[in-house]
């Protein structure tokens, strides 16, 4: 099984930026946790602050692997473009939120992914991840 992750603007800054929201845990840390905990997952990664860097590698990728997780971050919640690649593209997305979106800012209670996207992993931290894993490897 292939699964690609896509993360998008200020999750380079994980273990640095606000620990009290994200953790001190940096992603790539996080990611080789993942790789060891399904060995039977061939993992990719893409992390980029811009809009259509994202957009293109979701386009790049959405037609070979077998599911996407997708924390777009805050362009979640003002990307257009990054939901209507979701819907133009054959992999199901999950969407990832590693804090609980519906407990901050109202800004942050809505998306542009959730309407197109298999199913919402919010607020579990970075394993909000795993469990998106998981929903591709369960029936």
């Amino acid at each position: 099984m292939k699964i690609a992750i896509i993360n998008g603007p200020n999750l380079n800054l994980l273990g640095t930026r606000e620990p009290s929201v994200y953790g001190s845990e940096t992603f790539e840390q996080y990611y080789e946790t993942l790789q060891k905990d399904f060995p039977q997952v061939e993992f990719s990664y893409f992390q980029s602050n811009v809009e259509g860097e994202l957009i293109n590698h979701l386009q790049a990728v959405g037609f070979s692997v077998d599911g996407i997780l997708l924390n777009a971050a805050a362009y979640t919640h003002t990307s257009v473009g990054l939901g209507d690649a979701v819907k133009a593209i054959d992999a199901p997305v999950v969407e990832i939120h590693i804090s609980n979106t519906f407990a901050r800012e109202s800004f942050r209670h809505q998306s542009y992914l959730s309407p197109v996207v298999k199913g919402i992993m919010v607020g579990f931290g970075l394993d909000s991840y795993r469990l998106g894993v998981m929903s591709f490897l369960t029936p």
